[in-house]
């Protein structure tokens, strides 16, 4: 049975469906109402702080008694701070000028990777499930979680990642493929082009593992869950879908780009973040593939923010982050509930099962 599978009994779900964390996008409404129909909320922390991690943590709880996940991103600290590539100095003066932002602010570093005052405020509040982007947190903080009951999720792009992940303490999964709207979470050295297509990496990852896996990436539809399912997945990981549902609270003019885009229409970039994310293509996107250096992840984000909001107040998609994965062209504005039990029957229906 799909739906009553390993990973179910893991999470205490009653469908292998888990809401993807998104930054910007995830409200403590849309996790409960994952949690409520049946799949794994997510809230996406990684850019909270302690207060507001919490604050939502108990929001979500005052909604549900449902397990649901806490999501953060474990990245290498930054050390380049500066603008070093005269193509981005330029690119970002002529944004500024086109939307009418005065100065854009000093480099600083706003968003910090999950470290020990997070992990005690998480414990404290323990949620069933914790998952992480980049790798994983010190093993100390690892074991600090298990010893709380708390379990233990992250993102793969490869089957070294994978085995990297299960040998330090994971209790599933994620098989990220290329597809994947918003940040790759390859973690391991090698080329950053270098990355998989969903089709030849969940088998891979399955065969590699002995862990449940989670398919995540190009996924909007029963379809893709049975496909995933038929590879060898016992999950699935959807976020691009849960965008246009009325509990996202990402804009207007991000919903209505992921509603009028093909799924051909996507890009990697790191014009926004200084790391490689998938958005729908864009005018800002496109004007910085001239530039070779960006400082160091997640930097950008405070030099890009006043760009983005400019770009939003001025109703505009021009120069805003589009974060989407290539099946954004199967998108559909409708609750989040009403979206799983849609993708739930959708899933019956192409593994030719009724329930």
């Amino acid at each position: 049975m799909w739906n009553n599978n390993r990973l179910c009994k893991l999470l205490d779900i009653d469908h292998p469906i888990i809401q993807a964390p998104m930054a910007g996008t995830t409200s403590p409404e849309m996790v409960a109402a994952a949690s409520n129909a049946g799949a794994l909320g997510s809230l996406a922390s990684a850019f909270s702080t302690i207060e507001e991690c919490e604050a939502d943590i108990k929001a979500v709880k005052s909604l549900t008694n449902q397990a649901f996940n806490v999501n953060f991103f474990t990245h290498t600290p930054p050390e380049n701070f500066a603008i070093e590539d005269n193509n981005l100095a330029e690119n970002l003066a002529n944004w500024s000028e086109k939307l009418e932002v005065e100065q854009l602010p000093a480099i600083t570093e706003s968003n910090f990777p999950f470290d020990a005052k997070m992990c005690d405020a998480l414990c404290n509040n323990a949620p069933k499930v914790a998952s992480f982007h980049f790798g994983l947190p010190d093993q100390n903080l690892v074991r600090q979680m298990k010893e709380k009951g708390i379990l233990i999720l992250s993102s793969a792009t490869s089957v070294k990642e994978a085995v990297w992940l299960e040998e330090h303490g994971a209790d599933a999964i994620i098989a990220q493929g290329f597809e994947a709207g918003g940040h790759s979470g390859w973690f391991l050295p090698r080329g950053e082009d270098n990355l998989t297509g969903s089709m030849a990496l969940i088998p891979r990852i399955v065969d590699s593992v002995s862990l449940p896996v989670i398919a995540a990436g190009g996924i909007a539809d029963g379809r893709g869950i049975a496909a995933a399912l038929t590879l060898g997945a016992d999950g699935v990981q959807i976020g691009t879908a849960f965008v246009t549902t009325s509990e996202s609270v990402t804009s207007d003019i991000h919903k209505d780009a992921i509603m009028n885009a093909s799924g051909d229409d996507t890009m990697h970039t790191k014009a926004f973040s200084g790391r490689k994310a998938r958005t729908v293509s864009n005018a800002y996107a496109r004007s910085m593939s001239n530039v070779d250096t960006f400082p160091d992840f997640p930097l950008m984000n405070t030099v890009t923010a006043p760009i983005r909001k400019a770009s939003i107040e001025s109703n505009s998609p021009d120069a805003t982050a589009l974060w989407a994965g290539q099946a954004a062209g199967l998108n559909r504005r409708t609750s989040t509930e009403e979206l799983i039990f849609q993708l739930v029957n959708e899933t019956w229906h192409a593994l030719k099962i009724r329930n």
